[in-house]
């Protein structure tokens, strides 16, 4: 085939692709509940190709449509929380990816299994969760990393149900973690949305901070947790706002020889990059005195220096108002849904805010699950 021909048929296929890579339960599909907010599709990922996802810490995330979200739990299994979040999740028909506590998961083997059983992907999240991974040797973060793993495959009783996802606790990885993760062929995932909910809050805060979040980056993965019963009480209501602005629910496992990974773009997964910066354009007409013979004389660096004229006043106090507006708005957005009315009582459409913001915003607030 004509390698020009080729490229246009293989774009072509992405589209096609994703359609394809269909959900295991619409919400139509969704027994004993026709309203249930179901999920919208199945994408499947090969860690090998994309090693670390998620923007509050790396450049890459999960090749989500706008108005998409993975949900994800962390520091689980533990009753009676982690049951009662899988029978949420299992009356909408929502599947999830689980990143499991090693210690967590020799202790309550069962909910591991319900939770693979009931078709959620399950990951990894260290063996005993420290809160210090940093400080930890290389020799003991890698004991975390793969002894985490044993446990949780052992309480599945195969090492090919567990995921090769992996979600380094409190998000304190290191360039050794990093480098073993790799070999191991581990996908390493940090997250796109806090949600907050390992900080004492009530379930509505808990449901409105998801929720806006969401709907200031438009789509990404969302961290839970699925050991306190905040988030029990909250899940509902965050599901139900998924539901009434129109998010859908995406469920990612992992490639393997008899389900290759979904086509996408390399551009898909960088949603958030930012463009070069443009390089600086300087209006001859803007220049006083402008002499042909002298910038014929000129080196690059010295035209480059060249400066038009200082803006008017009034400009520059329109440009000045205009940022504070823009500052204003986005403060009144960070504002929406003050109080403790349910998400629903103040739906709005807020503006983005800018990728840099959200990232240093949610880095700074998950410094301690």
């Amino acid at each position: 085939m004509d390698s020009g021909l080729a490229r246009i048929v293989s774009l072509w296929a992405v589209p096609l692709a994703l359609c394809a890579s269909v959900g295991m339960a619409s919400a139509g599909e969704c027994p004993g509940n026709p309203h249930a907010l179901g999920t919208s599709r199945t994408i499947v990922v090969d860690p090998r190709e994309h090693i670390r996802i998620g923007t509050m810490d790396y450049a890459e995330t999960l090749p989500l449509a706008e108005g998409e979200v993975v949900l994800t739990f962390d520091d689980g299994p533990i009753p009676p929380y982690t049951g009662k979040v899988l029978d949420i999740l299992a009356a909408e028909c929502v599947k999830a990816t689980y990143f499991i506590v090693g210690q967590m998961a020799r202790e309550y083997p069962a909910l591991v299994r319900r939770a693979y059983n009931d078709g959620h992907t399950i990951g990894t999240h260290s063996m005993t969760h420290p809160f210090r991974f940093r400080a930890l040797s290389v020799e003991r973060g890698n004991a975390q990393i793969d002894d985490g793993i044993a446990a949780t495959a052992a309480a599945l009783g195969d090492p090919d149900k567990v995921a090769p996802f992996f979600r380094f606790p409190g998000f304190g990885h290191t360039g050794a973690a990093h480098e073993h993760a790799a070999e191991r062929g581990l996908m390493v995932w940090g997250a796109d949305i806090p949600a907050d909910d390992w900080h004492k809050l009530g379930p509505h805060e808990v449901a409105r901070r998801a929720v806006q979040r969401l709907e200031y980056k438009g789509k990404g993965i969302l961290l839970l947790h699925d050991i306190h019963q905040r988030t029990v009480d909250a899940l509902p209501l965050i599901l139900e706002e998924l539901k009434a602005r129109g998010f859908r629910v995406v469920h990612v496992v992992p490639a393997s020889a008899e389900r290759p990974a979904t086509l996408t773009t390399a551009d898909a997964w960088r949603p958030y990059a930012r463009p070069k910066p443009a390089a600086p354009v300087i209006m001859l007409a803007s220049l006083q005195g402008l002499d042909a013979d002298m910038l014929t004389k000129k080196s690059d660096a010295e035209l480059c220096s060249l400066t038009p004229p200082q803006q008017t006043a009034s400009r520059t106090r329109s440009r000045d108002h205009t940022r504070v507006a823009r500052t204003a708005d986005a403060e009144a957005q960070h504002q929406w849904g003050a109080g403790a009315a349910k998400p629903a009582q103040a739906k709005t459409q807020p503006a983005k805010v800018a990728n840099a913001e959200v990232t240093a915003w949610g880095r700074d607030i998950h410094a301690v699950q």
